[in-house]
């Protein structure tokens, strides 16, 4: 496939959760991928340890862009998806380079979503028009905060 090509939108989801889950394991870590009527997570991971004191099971939600902008599209459900075992994982896959993670925690995302969407409501748009509420939200991280941030999983 050459680097112009764009992959058809569920192709590139479905290569954000490949890839997801093979950085996962390379950090040894289990991942699987759920099936696709799994509500709010693609991913369960865990750190699955000898001692079940220590062991840990995280819900991971993946989102992913072909190219390498630093903000993806999300659902309002997301506002409500606060949980301190769900996590996002937001992927670039730059073309054919190597892909960019973002790790963020569920709560961070709502909170960044819902306030963002209510400042774009009541911002005026083009010539000076409303917006128009809409369920499409917006998360961004061009600060790249999150950049890799894969200690904030704690496993």
């Amino acid at each position: 496939m050459k680097n112009d090509k764009k992959l058809p939108k569920g192709l590139s989801g479905v290569s954000g959760e490949y890839f997801v889950a093979a950085e996962l394991s390379r950090r040894g870590y289990i991942a699987a991928i759920t099936s696709k009527n799994t509500k709010d997570y693609d991913l369960l991971v865990s750190n699955f340890e000898d001692s079940s004191e220590s062991e840990k099971t995280l819900r991971i939600q993946v989102k992913t862009n072909q190219g390498s902008r630093k903000s993806w599209l999300l659902s309002k459900k997301c506002e409500d998806i606060r949980s301190e075992s769900t996590f996002y994982v937001f992927v670039n896959l730059n073309g054919l380079e190597i892909p960019d993670y973002y790790i963020v925690p569920s709560n961070i995302v709502a909170e960044q979503i819902t306030e963002s969407h209510k400042k774009w409501v009541k911002e005026p748009g083009r010539n000076n028009k409303e917006h128009k509420d809409t369920s499409m939200r917006m998360f961004n991280d061009e600060e790249e905060l999150y950049l890799n941030r894969w200690d904030l999983l704690d496993l």
